[in-house]
C-alpha cells in the first residue's frame, strides 16, 4: 500500500508539474500571438496534451489526499460505523468505474497504437500519445482506491472529503 501511495503521490507530482508546463506554453502562446504576431503551431496541442496527462494522472493522489470533491452533509452526522460504510461503497464505486475505464481506455490506446493514427494536425502526433493517460490514470486511481479500502478498517476518519470544510 505505500508503494501505491508512493506512486500516487509521484503521479500527482508529475501533474502539477504538467499544469505549470501547459500554463507557460499558452503564456508564450498569447505573447507570441498578440504582441509578436508569430503564434506557434506547437503551443496549443502540446499544452492540451499535458493538461490530459497531467488531470489523470493526478487523480489518484487528489484520492489518496482526500482532495476529491465531497458531499458530507449528511454522511459526517452519521455514527463512525455508518460513515465506513458509505466511504467503502463510495470506494467501491470508484474500483470499479475506473477498471471499466482502465480496460477500454486500454483498448483504444492499443488500437490506435496498432494502426498508426495520428491527432491529424499541424504537429501530427500519435494518437496513443493523448489516449493513454486514460488507462494509466484510472488503473493508479483504482490501485489507490484499493489501498484506501484496506485501510479504511483502521481509518480514524473514514470520510473521503477534505478534512476542512
Amino acid at each position: 500500500m505505500q508503494l501505491i501511495d508512493h506512486v500516487s503521490r509521484g503521479a500527482a507530482a508529475l501533474g502539477a508539474w504538467l499544469m505549470v508546463a501547459a500554463g507557460a506554453m499558452l503564456t508564450y502562446e498569447v505573447v507570441a500571438r498578440y504582441f509578436f504576431v508569430r503564434p506557434t503551431i506547437w503551443a496549443a496541442e502540446l499544452s492540451q496534451l499535458c493538461l490530459i496527462w497531467g488531470c489523470l494522472m493526478a487523480m489518484a493522489g487528489v484520492l489518496r489526499a482526500r482532495r476529491h470533491v465531497t458531499v458530507n452533509a449528511l454522511t459526517d452526522l452519521l455514527p463512525l460505523p455508518a460513515q465506513r460504510l458509505c466511504a467503502a461503497a463510495a470506494l467501491v464505486c470508484v474500483i470499479a468505474f475506473s477498471a471499466i475505464v482502465a480496460w477500454w481506455g486500454w483498448q483504444i490506446f492499443h488500437d490506435s497504437l496498432v494502426r498508426g493514427r495520428t491527432t491529424g494536425s499541424l504537429l501530427d502526433l500519435p494518437s496513443w500519445v493523448a489516449e493513454l493517460p486514460v488507462p494509466l490514470g484510472f488503473a493508479l486511481l483504482a490501485l489507490q482506491a484499493a489501498a484506501d479500502l484496506a485501510r479504511l478498517p483502521r481509518d480514524p476518519a473514514p470520510g473521503l472529503g477534505s478534512a476542512q470544510e
